[in-house]
Formats: structure tokens, C-alpha cells, sequence
């Protein structure tokens, strides 16, 4: 058995393919239509939970943030596979490096900004008139 031989008895197992993606393997997830309709449903249910955590006491409240941010999470995952056919597959290795390149800038410019805002509030001089309990 020769390598190509072996790369060929194995290459269905390797494919990697999104909800709705074009690819001449059998073993698609779903496609078209479909896949849209699903994506569509995953991402009304998640807003409807995001609602739902918010308006009722189905979270502890303390916890409420990081529940909203864990159904946050997840809507950009039901986006990014059913609707941007975003993949592990070797034909989209430069759109997650572009995605992960994105999100490393903006996470730097949020945290830089909080961080320069913090750090011109404990250097500012103290104004004439004003006093920490407002009077």
C-alpha cells in the first residue's frame, strides 16, 4: 500500500465542512437551506435564554453576567459555523488566523484603553471645590 493509498482510505475522516458549506463529500452536516434554519433556530434560542436569565430568577443574580456572557459565547459560535461556514479545515486556516488575529486587536484596544483610563484617574490632581463625598 503506498502513501497515496493510505491518504485516500483515510481522507473522509479529515474533511472538515460547515452547515450549508459546498463540498462533494457525502458526509456533509447539513446543507443549505437547512443548515440555515438550524443556525436561525440555535440563534433565537440563545437570544430567548439571554432574555430569559435577565427577566427571571433562573440565575442567581451575582451570576448573571458571566451566564450572559457564556450565551454570548455561544451565538457567535451558531454564527460563525451555520452562517460564516467558518471551519478547522485546511481551506480556512487563514480565516481563523484573520478571526483570532481580530479579536487579539480588540481585546488589546478594550484592556489598553481601560488600563490608560485607570491609570490617568490615580494621576490627576485633585480640582479646587471638590472633595470625595461631592460637597
Amino acid at each position: 500500500m503506498s502513501v497515496k493509498d493510505h491518504r485516500e482510505d483515510h481522507a473522509p475522516d479529515m474533511d472538515d465542512a460547515a452547515p450549508g458549506q459546498e463540498t462533494v463529500n457525502e458526509r456533509e452536516p447539513v446543507g443549505g437551506l437547512q443548515g440555515y434554519v438550524i443556525g436561525f433556530g440555535f440563534a433565537v434560542l440563545l437570544t430567548a435564554a439571554s432574555f430569559a436569565v435577565v427577566m427571571t430568577d433562573l440565575v442567581y443574580g451575582p451570576a448573571v453576567v458571566s451566564a450572559l456572557v457564556v450565551l454570548a459565547i455561544g451565538q457567535m459560535g451558531v454564527h460563525l459555523v451555520f452562517f460564516l461556514h467558518l471551519t478547522t479545515g485546511p481551506d480556512n486556516t487563514n480565516n481563523v488566523l484573520a478571526l483570532a488575529f481580530g479579536i487579539f486587536v480588540v481585546v488589546l484596544v478594550v484592556l489598553g484603553s481601560i488600563w490608560i483610563m485607570s491609570h490617568l484617574n490615580h494621576a490627576m490632581m485633585p480640582m479646587p471645590g471638590m472633595n470625595r463625598f461631592g460637597s
